[in-house]
């Protein structure tokens, strides 16, 4: 059994022992701290909550709302909803804050408690510290019966959220029913299977094939939209001669495309994508993390832009951006960011900027794909022995490329003209993961492992 406390939420595997895994005790818990926390920091005693489709979800919903009550705040209930939905909905409804009931990517057995400020963006470090100081202290007073929390079901979010899509200026309904797309949605049985083809048909597509649709929670396969995991769709693709594929994970704050020949677009490109589109109407900066492809910087400064590097982590994505003013940001792993509608990995945002781009582009999804510039990411990692001074290691191989163009912001990222390289320690492991970019499989490949080598010459093993 697993429990992870981290700054922006807590995630964990369902069952076992209190404080192994994400126990009801835990769950109500941190619960607690961050009503707590929420209410100390504003004054307001609201919430709101939204889960995804996961098999634990509405035993953990009953725990968390039953646990705010207790604290004296009022609970919105959105139910089967999408991270972006609820970051939506948290500002809208004037709340402290809010807690989306899902693990993202991870399988079937885990679930956590995604941690929203009043803005509706995920708790900073600062923050989150405090709400697992909380948490540990027990310094919670609960609320006398007469002052109990109330619980109102709204379930119009799916609707505002779609309306504030369709309203944003970039978003070309009339270009996209003229496309006349069809569509193949993969939505992992969660509720992407209801927020997806809705928003799809206020979009003007008619011709949507669902699959996995059910929000049943009984993930048909690992619901980390890689390529490895979407078989079934880029065969549908195909089959169904559809123009495009497109995969969501259990959350809907991630976003990948199959082309119309069964061929991936890229995680990686999806960010790409919708950026092009972005600047061309709104000249700006853009922003990714550190581990991103390089072809968002290549198509940034195509249209005149500037682009930013950050820290992997949405919250330090978003940080730079408002740092930067950036018009478009977020991370390789399928996650747009879009602050004209709110700062938050939003998939629905996403597809609807995807689609009007794809319908202006007036060509196939593999065109498009093929039109920006090629690069291979490389993800590779070394164990190392338990104890070892990470950061140590770290600083002589900067040393070794002190010359080269590098960034220690998170870890250490050296650049090589047109190829990189990123070394990030992990928080649970003795390993550091190494991840390069190149023009091609066996470039990045080599300099991966060019590397790996100056590791191993330090360590003399």
């Amino acid at each position: 059994m697993t429990l992870i406390k981290s700054i922006s939420g807590i995630r964990g595997t369902i069952g076992g022992a209190a404080g192994d895994g994400l126990t009801p005790l835990d769950v109500v818990k941190f619960t607690a701290a961050f009503g707590a926390w929420a209410m100390g920091r504003t004054g307001i005693r609201k919430i709101v909550v939204g889960r995804d489709a996961r098999l634990s979800g509405t035993m953990v919903n009953n725990l968390v709302i039953g646990t705010l009550q207790g604290l004296g705040i009022d609970v919105i209930d959105l139910g089967l909803s999408t991270t972006p939905t609820v970051e939506v909905a948290v500002p809208a409804e004037g709340a402290a804050g809010g807690i989306i009931l899902t693990a993202s990517h991870n399988p079937k057995q885990w679930n956590a408690l995604k941690l929203l400020n009043a803005t509706g963006e995920f708790i900073n470090d600062q923050d989150g510290k405090e709400v697992l100081r909380i948490a540990e202290s027990g310094e919670i007073d609960f609320a006398q019966v007469d002052e109990l929390g109330t619980v109102t079901a709204d379930d119009t979010y799916l609707q505002k959220h779609i309306d504030q899509i369709l309203a944003l200026p970039l978003v070309d309904v009339e270009a996209i029913r003229n496309a006349n797309f069809s569509v193949v949605v993969d939505a992992v049985n969660s509720t992407g299977g209801i927020f997806v083809p809705a928003l799809l048909k206020q979009l003007g597509v008619n011709t949507i094939h669902p699959l996995y649709c059910e929000p049943t929670g009984h993930f048909p396969h690992n619901p980390e939209p890689l390529p490895e995991h979407l078989t079934e769709l880029r065969k549908q693709v195909v089959e169904h001669k559809a123009d495009l594929g497109i995969a969501v994970d259990p959350d809907v704050d991630r976003l990948c495309f199959v082309c119309e020949d069964g061929n991936v677009f890229g995680e990686e490109y999806t960010l790409v994508a919708v950026a092009d589109h972005v600047l061309k109407y709104h000249k700006g900066n853009t922003v990714s993390n550190l581990s991103s492809t390089r072809a968002l910087r290549d198509v940034t400064e195509a249209h005149g832009g500037e682009y930013h590097a950050a820290a992997v982590g949405e919250v330090n994505v978003v940080t730079k951006m408002k740092e930067v003013n950036a018009v478009i940001g977020g991370e390789g792993n399928g996650g747009v960011i879009y602050p004209e509608l709110h700062y938050g990995r939003d998939a629905l945002a996403g597809i609807a900027l995807f689609l009007t781009h794809l319908a202006k582009f007036n060509g196939p999804i593999s065109a498009l794909r093929a039109s920006y510039p090629n690069y291979f990411i490389s993800k590779n990692k070394i164990e190392l022995i338990p104890g070892m001074d990470i950061d140590a290691l770290l600083v002589k191989v900067e040393e070794k490329y002190m010359d080269q163009p590098h960034s220690t912001i998170d870890g250490l990222k050296i650049e090589f003209d047109k190829q990189w390289v990123h070394l990030r320690k992990s928080n649970t492991e003795p390993i550091i993961r190494i991840y390069s970019e190149a023009a091609g499989e066996q470039e990045a490949n080599a300099l991966a492992n060019q590397i790996i080598a100056d590791i191993k010459g330090i360590l003399n093993i």
